[in-house]
């Protein structure tokens, strides 16, 4: 395997797009499945620019594997959100714990974050396993935090420092 992250370009919208109208893939980031291609534009565009966000294409030999995001990048406290997906013919195959490590050695090596954190449902098990293996801690749970699947969902914030991943 030979996944690596790369930037991502608008030439991966409609990828993107066919992500975020599969209701399986977003059920775990709390959305509606209902993005057009056509607004998903416009918000790449009006974005671009933004210094708050670095949103990365999972890439295996020009195959696209998923997404993996830092969002919410917050240069005074030096924190930020992690959010990632693998679709969903490519998931079971160590692409998320990849994407997890490299994102992570971007965050502490290149923007110098202090903190990385995420929020994730309690019942994705396979999440929080690569989240864990990857050195993030829980902090706390929120409980009924979001609606989905016609209920409220506990979500876990996990967080990793810059010092524990840079240790390893």
């Amino acid at each position: 395997m030979t996944a690596a992250l790369r930037t991502l370009e608008r030439a991966d919208l409609p990828f993107v797009h066919g992500l975020f109208n599969d209701p399986e893939v977003v059920r775990y980031w709390f959305v509606e499945p209902t993005y057009s291609l056509a607004a998903m534009e416009d918000r790449y565009s009006q974005r671009i620019h933004d210094e708050s966000e670095r949103r990365f294409v999972i890439d295996d030999a020009g195959r696209r594997c998923g997404i993996v995001e830092l969002v919410n990048i917050d240069v005074r406290h030096r924190h930020c959100e992690f959010q990632i997906i693998v679709a969903p013919d490519a998931q079971g195959n160590g692409y998320a714990g990849i994407a997890t490590r490299s994102v992570l050695r971007y965050a502490f090596a290149i923007l110098n974050m202090h903190k990385v954190y995420l929020l994730v449902d309690n019942a994705n098990a396979a999440a929080i396993h690569v989240y864990e293996k990857a050195g993030f801690r829980s902090e706390g749970v929120l409980r009924e935090e979001y609606f989905a699947d016609g209920a409220y969902q506990d979500v876990t914030r996990m967080a990793i420092f810059q010092r524990d991943f840079l240790a390893d």
